[in-house]
């Protein structure tokens, strides 16, 4: 049975952490082993998010960003922003991105932070964190370490960071509050959280919900935005903004609902404006 196969007689049941993560763990891996394979080809294989038609994926970083990165680590990117462009970092700051991937935010990171700083990268994925430290060794960045490791329980110890960035991540985890506490517990005090994720506005049909396959993309997985921002606060967390980057219409809908076993032309008027990457910011109080 194929990844597509088991995503479609997945979908119906009431799935638990673990088998979410084995399933978002199996297709990551997968996509990290493609990029490998083809060179950093920007769509390849069952890749399909490396796609640059997908309306969440692409075109996210200025070509000046990644001129000088391997082009592995940015055929590897399946976030929904840039976070490194939206976050405030300084040199000699400590930064944690919070399912790293192949490693662009990372490497991003570790430039802006200098050479006095550090970046960790963080990811539950062996061929992500194989793929990442190779990146790492071919574009010469020293201060940055990939951990290997799970977004609900960071292995770092507390008031050990700066900055915590994301770039859709937080949306796989089936456990957000525990994603949350965690961040807030390794945070400094005064220390940020500036993080890029798929949130929703209003409510999403059942059926989006149900789908494995989008739970994998970044979308079923998508807080509405009031609930994001009561998480937030139930974090211990302070001066939380939350801002629309993209807003998805039903054209973008059609795109990324196509294959998923779900019936386009009845869902994507309802999901018309509904669903927007967003910028996310909050500040551990002191």
């Amino acid at each position: 049975m194929d990844l597509k196969d088991e995503y479609q007689t997945s979908k119906e049941v009431s799935m638990s952490n673990e088998e979410i993560k084995g399933i978002v763990r199996k297709k990551y891996g997968q996509i990290a082993l493609d990029v490998a394979s083809e060179g950093g080809s920007s769509c390849c294989g069952t890749a399909r998010a490396l796609c640059r038609k997908d309306p969440i994926t692409s075109n996210l970083y200025e070509p000046s960003e990644v001129r000088e990165l391997p082009t592995e680590a940015v055929a590897a990117s399946l976030g929904c922003g840039n976070p490194t462009a939206l976050a405030q970092l300084n040199p000699s700051e400590t930064v944690l991105d919070l399912g790293s991937g192949g490693g662009i935010d990372v490497l991003l990171s570790a430039k802006r932070v200098g050479p006095t700083g550090k970046v960790y990268g963080l990811d539950m994925t062996d061929e992500m964190l194989e793929l990442a430290r190779e990146n790492q060794r071919r574009a010469g960045i020293s201060n940055a370490e990939f951990l290997k490791g799970e977004i609900e329980n960071i292995p770092l110890p507390e008031n050990s960071v700066d900055v915590i960035i994301s770039n859709c991540v937080i949306n796989l985890s089936a456990d957000k509050d525990r994603v949350l506490a965690e961040a807030f517990r390794v945070l400094k005090p005064g220390g940020r959280l500036a993080v890029s994720d798929v949130v929703v506005r209003g409510e999403m049909p059942n059926e989006l919900r149900r789908s494995v396959e989008l739970w994998v993309g970044c979308v079923a997985g998508a807080l509405e935005e009031t609930e994001y921002q009561s998480k937030l606060e139930k974090a211990g967390f302070i001066e939380i903004s939350i801002e629309p980057a993209r807003i998805y219409r039903v054209d973008d809908a059609r795109e990324f609902l196509t294959g998923a076993g779900i019936d386009v032309g009845t869902i994507a008027p309802h999901v018309d404006g509904k669903f927007m990457s967003a910028f996310i910011r909050a500040v551990k109080p002191t």
